[in-house]
């Protein structure tokens, strides 16, 4: 029987869930979600919404995982970065031919090792629908990892890398909402709360953009999904 993830908060399910949706898809801070139930006469702390998306961010992207509809056989991988703890560290982020998120993936560094480590990630997540074709900028990271990956396959199954900047237009304007989202966060004090939060967001996002399977359309057919996907508090 699967953990029910609200056994324990004194805050209704539905307070909660609708402080991490709104945290996770406006461009609103803790403190802003605090003020925003405060408005509606229920008092928190911004510390405690920290908490919800850090408990509650990854379990509606873990659950909402095996809703994800088809995703194309043609990638676009990049990376971006993020503040952690006042240095900079990256998140590695590959989408479909359509946009639809395959995985991310946070470092603190931005190397061969660390590229290597989210391409085959990503690859195990997507077992189903593995890439016939990535495109990357002409970074030489990538060339050395498709390199490597090649090698260990039969040449029939060979991904082929593209590596023209202009062909990863899309990813890159991904990048770009997702940073406009993330700019009022101000950074993240650990890696830990950093994906956390990200998977929240990466989740929310998939949502909305309606690349689940069997969501209304609207915001209200955002809340309604997610609390379907979740169980009841007992």
């Amino acid at each position: 029987m699967a953990r029910n993830p609200f056994r324990g908060p004194r805050f209704p399910q539905d307070v909660i869930l609708c402080a991490v949706r709104w945290y996770c898809r406006y461009g609103l801070s803790y403190r802003d979600v605090r003020d925003l139930l405060a408005e509606r006469g229920i008092t928190v702390d911004a510390s405690t919404v920290y908490r919800w998306v850090r408990k509650f961010g990854p379990e509606i992207a873990k659950r909402s995982q095996k809703h994800r509809g088809w995703r194309g056989l043609g990638w676009h991988v990049d990376e971006t970065y993020l503040r952690v703890g006042g240095r900079w560290c990256y998140v590695w982020r590959a989408v479909d031919q359509r946009g639809r998120l395959i995985d991310f993936r946070v470092t603190a560094r931005r190397n061969t090792a660390a590229a290597k480590a989210f391409i085959r990630q990503a690859r195990d997540k997507a077992r189903l629908y593995p890439p016939l074709s990535i495109v990357t900028n002409k970074a030489p990271t990538y060339a050395k990892v498709m390199k490597n990956i090649n090698a260990q396959m039969l040449p029939n199954e060979a991904i082929m890398h593209i590596d023209q900047k202009w062909q990863n237009n899309r990813i890159e304007s991904d990048h770009a909402a997702l940073k406009q989202r993330l700019n009022p966060m101000r950074g993240f004090k650990t890696l830990s709360s950093a994906k956390a939060a990200l998977a929240g967001i990466e989740a929310v996002r998939m949502i909305k953009k309606g690349h689940v399977v069997r969501k209304s359309p609207g915001p209200i057919g955002e809340i309604r999904f997610i609390e379907e996907i979740l169980p009841k508090a007992a």
